[in-house]
């Protein structure tokens, strides 16, 4: 029987695999340091040898076919495992370790401990990526990545959980001070809010106050894309916000802020550390991997948020 493989360079399906991850054949180009023109050709001489076209040719991009997809997924697969055997052989832990991240997790907890992890490890660079967008890490140049889900399941990654994304009321000293000294959640209906209104409506809805109207005290005048810029703007102007304990845990500790109540939103979901499987033993990665384990493990606020969800799951 004849080797299927056969006469098939594996240069083609490199250029194919690029082009069929980036989309383009003028960005496969740029990213293999070759001309548009050359990715055609070898794009072409695949197709040929398979005798069945794998990109549908668009106006300004290209789209695979159902046997494009196919052997995209073999050979981001077959690619994948290539490059982690080969670093492993010439890995020498040096290097960027490039990080895709939820811009809260980066500005927040991450960015202030990293200099800790390049301390221990001068040898790695740290390049991060805080980009809104949902970075696929079996495809795009990024070592590992930072994300929130309830399982943590992605086809082709490991996945570490972290801590609990849980999300709560956090107010400013001048708020704590108008709720009184015993504050009772439908207190905060007379104080300034900022958030969205289905965030806002979930917690009550967990406090059991049943706002009388969209009208009603407590509605939230500004919104944000991200608890940030939101529990920023609270501390600006002396109001409430709802966001992450362990993310704003410094400015818990330091009375910036404080944390009313123990009612919380999002208790299914969790920040989890993703990295391909077979690339799991990457020095860099591991290297990571352990530092964030050991930085969470000495987070008194993100503990705390495990030790509640352990003890929620045992009730």
């Amino acid at each position: 029987m004849s080797d299927p493989l056969a006469n098939i360079a594996l240069s083609a399906i490199r250029v194919f695999e690029t082009a069929a991850r980036l989309g383009s054949f003028t960005r496969a180009a740029q990213e293999l340091g070759m001309t548009q023109a050359a990715v055609s050709w070898h794009v072409k001489a695949l197709e040929k040898r398979l005798d069945q076209p794998l990109f549908r040719r668009l106006p300004r991009e290209v789209a695979l076919t159902p046997a494009g997809e196919r052997l995209a997924r073999a050979a981001t697969e077959a690619m994948g495992a290539l490059r982690s055997a080969i670093g492993d052989i010439t890995d020498s832990g040096t290097g960027v370790l490039s990080i895709t991240v939820l811009q809260t997790f980066a500005a927040l907890w991450l960015a202030p401990r990293l200099g800790a992890f390049q301390i221990d490890h001068p040898e790695i660079a740290v390049r991060l990526d805080s980009a809104q967008r949902l970075a696929d890490l079996m495809r795009e140049e990024f070592d590992v990545g930072i994300r929130v889900s309830d399982k943590g399941e992605w086809p082709g990654l490991e996945s570490i959980f972290l801590f609990p994304a849980t999300q709560t009321v956090l107010v400013t000293p001048q708020v704590l001070a108008a709720l009184g000294p015993h504050p009772r959640p439908e207190d905060l209906l007379k104080v300034d809010c900022v958030g969205s209104d289905p965030e806002w409506n979930g917690w009550y809805a967990k406090a059991g106050v049943v706002r009388l109207s969209a009208e009603a005290g407590g509605r939230p005048r500004i919104a944000a894309d991200t608890q940030v810029l939101e529990v920023a703007t609270a501390m600006s102007n002396g109001a409430a916000a709802i966001g992450s304990p362990v993310m704003f845990g410094a400015d818990i500790a330091a009375g910036r802020l404080s944390q009313p109540f123990e009612i919380y939103i999002g208790e299914g979901g969790g920040y989890w550390l993703a990295y391909p499987q077979d690339r799991r033993r990457t020095r860099k990665i591991a290297a990571f991997r352990e530092w964030l384990l050991d930085q969470v493990q000495a987070d008194p606020a993100a503990q705390r948020q495990l030790a509640r969800r352990a003890a929620a799951s045992k009730v």
